[in-house]
């Protein structure tokens, strides 16, 4: 009998950290799943390429925000390929601004893409995680969320929120194969920075004893080993990807 294709899924895949998570995890021989909550023409980039390179995706729309549509994405995958064998809760907003000047509804809408996201695809998942007694869940967080950042008290709270989420599911799911844990990326050259002035950019560079922002490249091959037999020992950490900033 042929072993079943391990399938791995991947929250905001269209572009930039997860995009480049998907090749990576693709290249590693999973069946990735690219979800996206509205840029279709994105997620089918990211699947473009992974199967021009030889692997197997396929994108399907699931905004975090929705229980309905996360968990018919994962039923489906359940009944199409036997489920999710790795999950990667990458999905994320920024609503950047002062905190007394902050909407209520910039609050809501970035801790219910990143932290209430991560809550809905997990619980989707996590059962057949359980049932087969192996998985991966890697949560995508943020040096905001170990530092602080002037602006970003809702990013800065969700992804910090992912962290102690972590620690405390990885001692749920430890004793059934199952590991939880999370990145930490600093400065990474995506669309997420594209509000920083020249400016910013420079002294940010400055603290950073490797001198550059970091690339989504640098970023996937420290999420595929975490989902992978050689991290099978690794659960309930938080590791920074950020070229050693200082801060």
């Amino acid at each position: 009998m042929t072993e079943r294709q391990k399938v791995a899924w991947v929250t905001g895949g269209s572009r930039g950290i997860g995009r480049a998570i998907a090749g990576r995890l693709a290249t590693d021989g999973f069946h990735v799943l690219v979800s996206y909550r509205a840029d279709e023409s994105g997620a089918a980039e990211t699947v473009r390429l992974v199967t021009e390179a030889g692997g197997s995706a396929e994108a399907a729309k699931a905004d975090a925000t929705s229980k309905e549509e996360i968990t018919a994405v994962a039923d489906r995958m359940d009944a199409e390929r036997g489920g999710i064998d790795v999950l990667v809760n990458n999905a994320a907003v920024l609503k950047n601004g002062l905190f007394a000047l902050m909407p209520e509804a910039h609050w809501d809408e970035v801790i219910d893409t990143s932290l209430g996201g991560s809550f809905r695809a997990t619980k989707a998942v996590v059962r057949g995680m359980l049932r087969r007694r192996w998985g991966r869940v890697v949560n995508i967080s943020s040096l905001a969320a170990l530092t602080g950042a002037a602006g970003q008290t809702n990013y800065s709270a969700a992804k910090g929120a992912l962290v102690a989420f972590t620690k405390s599911l990885a001692a749920e799911v430890g004793p059934y194969g199952v590991t939880v844990n999370c990145v930490a990326p600093g400065f990474v050259e995506t669309e997420m920075i594209s509000f920083l002035t020249k400016e910013a950019r420079e002294d940010f560079a400055k603290r950073i004893p490797l001198r550059r922002f970091g690339t989504p490249e640098d970023i996937a091959p420290l999420v595929s080993f975490l989902c992978g037999e050689g991290a099978a020992y690794l659960t309930g950490q938080t590791i920074r990807v950020d070229g050693g900033f200082v801060g």
